[in-house]
């Protein structure tokens, strides 16, 4: 299944579509780190993480997995794990996933720049849950949370986010 996401914010797969909010960079067809670009392309959804504390397990039929309060997402390009989860207390910098905000209760995993890894190019690209005024994101696709999780129950193995490069 493909999902595609629009320059103007709208979401749309073969079950319906959605606002959405976008990088506070706009949509960018040359990403790279701290731009807050939504990335231009195909990005495969890799797996779902969720608060347990606060949710059920989403129903999708894509791998899920627990956030836990230790986990991170390393963005300093130099580091080894760059693009990856990390554990903290993590010496580089990173983004906590354990938040308070809820912007990620449910984070969906998208596969952007990581098939290889390529330092600066961008880190931590994630389908997520939107802020209530629909404050832009850091450079991933955010909807409000029932939205996410609507859209959750169609996804699995082989679905892609299509994210349209803007029209000029």
């Amino acid at each position: 299944m493909e999902i595609t996401v629009t320059a103007d914010g709208r979401l749309m797969w073969p079950g319906g579509g959605f606002r959405c909010a976008l990088g506070r960079g706009g949509v960018r067809a040359d990403k790279r780190e701290g731009d807050g670009g939504t990335p231009v392309g195909v990005w495969p959804l890799r797996r779902v993480l969720w608060r347990a504390d606060r949710l059920e397990r989403p129903r999708t039929a894509l791998p899920a997995a627990p956030i836990a309060p230790d986990d991170g997402w390393c963005d300093e390009p130099a580091d080894p794990a760059y693009n990856r989860p990390v554990t903290t207390p993590y010496p580089a910098s990173h983004e906590a996933l354990w938040r308070e905000d809820g912007v990620y209760d449910v984070i969906v995993v998208l596969g952007h720049n990581d098939d290889p890894v390529v330092p600066g190019l961008g880190s931590a690209v994630f389908l997520h849950v939107a802020r209530p005024d629909w404050e832009p994101t850091a450079g991933c696709v955010a909807l409000p949370l029932p939205d996410l999780l609507r859209l959750l129950e169609d996804c699995g193995p082989g679905t892609v986010l299509r994210v349209v490069e803007p029209t000029p």
